[in-house]
Order: C-alpha cells, then sequence, then structure tokens
C-alpha cells in the first residue's frame, strides 16, 4: 500500500511457461510467496504470504492495445522491468509502429510516447523507472537506449525533454534467490496449505534491494514505517560489484561444471566437498583479490553467500540459473577474468575451467542425455553448426567461441594465453569428466 499502482513486465513472448499463460488472472492476481533460511538470530524460519499486490496480467503480444491503455492511469508511479541481462538490449530495427516492439526497452519507449501524448506533455506524469536487471547501473543503460530509440523514431523534441527531465530512472540491486516454482515438493506444500496454487514461489529468507537514486524515493516508499532491507544510496557500485561478481558469478560459475558432473541443485554442489573447494578457491582467490572492497568485508559476505548456497530449505536447481548462460558469464565472470590477468600475469585457473565447462554445456547433452539449454537463438544455432568440432577440433572449437565479439564485447582470443588454456581444459573435460579433474586438484 506504499504505492498506488505497480506496473510490470518481462521480455519473453516465446518463453515455455509452466502453466497456461494468462493464469494468474485466474487467480485474481494472487499468488502464495515461501520464504525460508535462517533469520538474523541464526534461527530456521518458513514464512507464507499469499501476494495480492498483482491487478491483473497483460499478454503484449496478444493485447497490446491494453498495454497502452495503462500508460493513460493518471495514478500511475512506478514501472519496475525484470528481463533478465538478455532482455535489456537496443535494436535499430525496431519501429514506433510495431504491436509490440520487440524489445524491452523500445516497449518503454512505446509506452512512455504514449502517456506523453495522452496527458499532453503534462510534467506531474512522469515516472520512477526502476529496472531490476543485473546490468551495470542499469537505469542508465535503460535510460540510453530509451533515448536512442526517441532519435531513431523522430519523436518530438519536447517528448524527449519530458522523457529526461519529469522521469526518473533508478539504477538497482536485487539480491535474493528465487528459487520458483517448487515442483518437487508441491504436492506435500499444497496439502499442508489446503489449496492448490500454480503460480507458489520459494525464495530464500534473505533479500536486500538497493536503489540508486533521490532520498525522496524513502519517503515514497514509505521506508521510516516499513521494516524492509531497501536502501536508497547515491551510488550502488559497491553494493553491485560484490553481488555480482561473488553470488552471482558463483552460481554462473558452478552451472556447468556441476551439471556435467550429475549434480542438479546449488545445495547439492555446497555439500559436495569437490565443487564446494572449487566455488570457495573461485571466490578467494581468483574474485577478491581483484574487487575494489575491502578485503575483509568481501570475506564476510563471502562467507554468507556460502551459507546461502547451503540453505536446507532451498532446491535452487541449476538448470534455473542456466537462462543466457553466455551473456551472465560475459557480465558476471569476464571482468573478473581480464582483472585477474591484468593483475598477475596469468590465467585464472578456476574461471577459465568454468569457461571450459560452459563450452562442454553447450554442446547440448551430459551423458547421452539431452541439455535443455535456454539462451538466444543466434547462439545456439552457433553451437550446433560447431557441434562436430568438439570431436574433431577443439582448438578451432575454441577459438570460435573466444572470437565472438558481438557477445563478449572484444575478441578475446587476443587474451594471452586464454584459447590455449581453455582448450586443453575442454579436452579434458570431454575425456574425464569435471568431477574427475577436479578431485585431482583439490584433495578432498
Amino acid at each position: 500500500g506504499s504505492f498506488s499502482h505497480l506496473c510490470c513486465w518481462t521480455n519473453y513472448p516465446s518463453q515455455k511457461c509452466a502453466v497456461p499463460l494468462n493464469q494468474i488472472n485466474q487467480q485474481n492476481g494472487l499468488y502464495t510467496a515461501i520464504t525460508r533460511g535462517i533469520n538474523e538470530q541464526k534461527q530456521s524460519v518458513s514464512n507464507i504470504r499469499i501476494i495480492n499486490s498483482v491487478n491483473r496480467e497483460i499478454l503484449i503480444y496478444s493485447e497490446y492495445d491494453k498495454y497502452l491503455k495503462c500508460a493513460e492511469n493518471p495514478d500511475l508511479q512506478w514501472i519496475f522491468s525484470n528481463t533478465t541481462e538478455a532482455g535489456t538490449v537496443y535494436k535499430h530495427d525496431v519501429r514506433l509502429e510495431d504491436t509490440p516492439a520487440s524489445t524491452f526497452p523500445a516497449k518503454l519507449t512505446q509506452f512512455l510516447f504514449h502517456r506523453f501524448q495522452y496527458f499532453n506533455g503534462d510534467t506531474s506524469k512522469g515516472l520512477f523507472i526502476i529496472p531490476c536487471e543485473l546490468i551495470d547501473y542499469n537505469g542508465d543503460k535503460l535510460q540510453e537506449f530509451v533515448n536512442k530509440h526517441a532519435q531513431d523514431w523522430k519523436l518530438p523534441a519536447d517528448f524527449i525533454t519530458w522523457l529526461n527531465d519529469s522521469n526518473t530512472f533508478c539504477s538497482t540491486l536485487v539480491d535474493r534467490i528465487v528459487t520458483g516454482y517448487p515442483k518437487n515438493e508441491i504436492e506435500k506444500l499444497e496439502k499442508e496449505l489446503g489449496y492448490k496454487d500454480d503460480f507458489l514461489v520459494t525464495a530464500e529468507y534473505f533479500y536486500l534491494f538497493v536503489i540508486q537514486g533521490p532520498k525522496v524515493l524513502e519517503q515514497k516508499l514509505k521506508l521510516n514505517e516499513l521494516p524492509l532491507n531497501i536502501k536508497v544510496v547515491d551510488d550502488i557500485k559497491p553494493y553491485k560489484e560484490r553481488k555480482v561478481a561473488i553470488l552471482n558469478g558463483a552460481h554462473t560459475a558452478m552451472v556447468p561444471v556441476a551439471y556435467l558432473a550429475g549434480i542438479r541443485t546449488v545445495r547439492d554442489v555446497t555439500t559436495n566437498p569437490v565443487f564446494l573447494s572449487f566455488i570457495k578457491d573461485l571466490i578467494d582467490n581468483e574474485v577478491i583479490p581483484v574487487l575494489s572492497q575491502s578485503p575483509s568485508e568481501l570475506t564476510a559476505f563471502a562467507s554468507a553467500v556460502i551459507d546461502r548456497f547451503n540453505n536446507p530449505y532451498i532446491e535452487h536447481e541449476l538448470m534455473s540459473i542456466s537462462l543466457n548462460s553466455l551473456t551472465k558469464f560475459k557480465t558476471r565472470l569476464l571482468p573478473q577474468l581480464i582483472s585477474y590477468v591484468n593483475q598477475y600475469n596469468k590465467i585464472p585457473y578456476c574461471i577459465s575451467f568454468s569457461l571450459a565447462a560452459l563450452i562442454v554445456f553447450y554442446r547440448g547433452e551430459q551423458a547421452g542425455q539431452p541439455i535443455p539449454l535456454n539462451d538466444d537463438d543466434y547462439l545456439l544455432e552457433r553451437f550446433k553448426a560447431w557441434n562436430e568440432l568438439y570431436d574433431s577440433n577443439v582448438k578451432q572449437l575454441t577459438e570460435n567461441v573466444l572470437a565472438m565479439s558481438d557477445l563478449w564485447g572484444l575478441n578475446l582470443n587476443e587474451i594471452p594465453k586464454l584459447q590455449d588454456d581453455v582448450s586443453q581444459k575442454i579436452t579434458e573435460i570431454l575425456s574425464h569428466g569435471t568431477e574427475s579433474m577436479l578431485r585431482k586438484k583439490y584433495v578432498c
């Protein structure tokens, strides 16, 4: 009840859903959230809440008019988005006339321009726009892309002025492990609850939401009245740097390394001495040394992260983290790899090993079983075309992957010794598997 309306959406027109589209409307916008873990007093807690803040779901690809109609709401104050790193992109070929445009920034531009026109440029009708994607300074990046679309579409200069002066784009950091629909325990939970909920979601007890924005947000969010772990700050950089590099970086590294060994959940990674040693080595010796915060603060945060990974209430499936793994490696681990090479003049073993495992993972099979890869079609098509190279020419495969400058932002073959290092690790993973290799390194 701290604000009158909340408008949020994601950007997956082709996403495969576990339940029929629009079903949350059939549940009157209600769903159950279960948060479980260890609280501040080191006590085990399990909280169950019925979330009633969702008004309705609009399927933008079939109900575009209803979507634009939301822009005409005079009480609307906020737009939150969560489209993952792959969602906030700029494409030159989208059009204002598309119903809707294919990218999230373009959809947002359409929405804001309609609001501007409907209210005749009323400066009081600007919005707080709060993206939650794990992109460095996501608010600044989103604002940049919206401005590009406004220029591409030759929208009026007074709209561009309204866009930038009357709206507030806030960069954010969101820190909570949300494990999603608990399919492995849904029968037990629904029996305990006494009702069926197709949108039931589970998450860890811990959460942190950091917003870089004006102090007026504290008043608007009523943070003086509500005991929420939400911080309004001048700069999110130190919070984001440690979270993305340590927590998200560890997630991204463990997915292919552990999955190829038959492990399926995060907790199973932390309860396996070999893989736990790998994750701790990566964090303590390759990530923390290249971050800017004090080592003691980073070490304490890293220790808390391992505890969160080992939450006995959470069965966080590795495949639920694997969405857009290549893009996630770019944002979460590549900066640390480059910084480590520049600082120590050698390849970091764990980050390089995770990259090699990721390339093997994108072959799309493990122990003769298909891996349900979920990534942009153009990337999946490339790996499909390179499939024979896994058996015939691993060096060429590695060179091809590292050369994807359209993904990485640079040609990674230019990093000294990286191609040879990754190529050798791929060959060994294909021959011996990830667990066998790590057992030789970590005597457990």
